[in-house]
């Protein structure tokens, strides 16, 4: 069970009985958190990566020093520009297809527009990612890189 569905509950729960919850989330929520997956997708919202600390997270699970911490944070965020541009594109789409669908006839222009947005959105955020998996490959060690791939490998990382 997620941590946000429990804390919602909790906060359910004290509501109806009338009570004031103190701590909606449960104080396990946070080892329960560490053992779950973090993804790296845009679907998963939080950060450039998914993860809600992105930079924190493989800082410490790949041991980073301190120029590569920076390294790293500048990567992030050049992805996280890329992916919010990505999510405005998305919601132009929406639109375009709204309009489309919505007008007295329908409008073919309006709905290629958006099919066209998409591919096009969807690209430049691939090569976006492509680039930062390059910059991450260069700035890691050997063994470090090893690392990243295990934690990619086991799921324990989604690209």
């Amino acid at each position: 069970m997620h941590h946000s569905f429990r804390s919602a509950l909790v906060h359910a729960r004290c509501s109806h009985r009338g009570q004031v919850a103190r701590h909606a989330v449960p104080a396990y929520a946070s080892a329960w958190d560490r053992s779950q997956p973090h993804e790296f997708s845009a679907e998963a919202g939080g950060g450039s990566f998914g993860v809600r600390r992105p930079l924190r997270f493989l800082a410490f699970k790949l041991g980073l020093r301190e120029e590569q911490v920076i390294a790293l944070a500048r990567i992030l965020d050049e992805l996280k520009i890329e992916r919010a541009q990505h999510a405005v594109d998305e919601r132009r789409r929406l639109s375009a297809l709204a309009e489309a669908v919505g007008a007295e006839s329908f409008l073919e222009a309006k709905a290629e527009e958006a099919v066209s947005l998409r591919g096009a959105s969807t690209q430049r955020l691939e090569v976006a990612v492509v680039k930062a998996v390059r910059q991450l490959h260069e700035l890691l060690d050997p063994e470090q890189r090893e690392r990243l791939a295990y934690l990619i490998r086991t799921g324990t990382l989604v690209l």
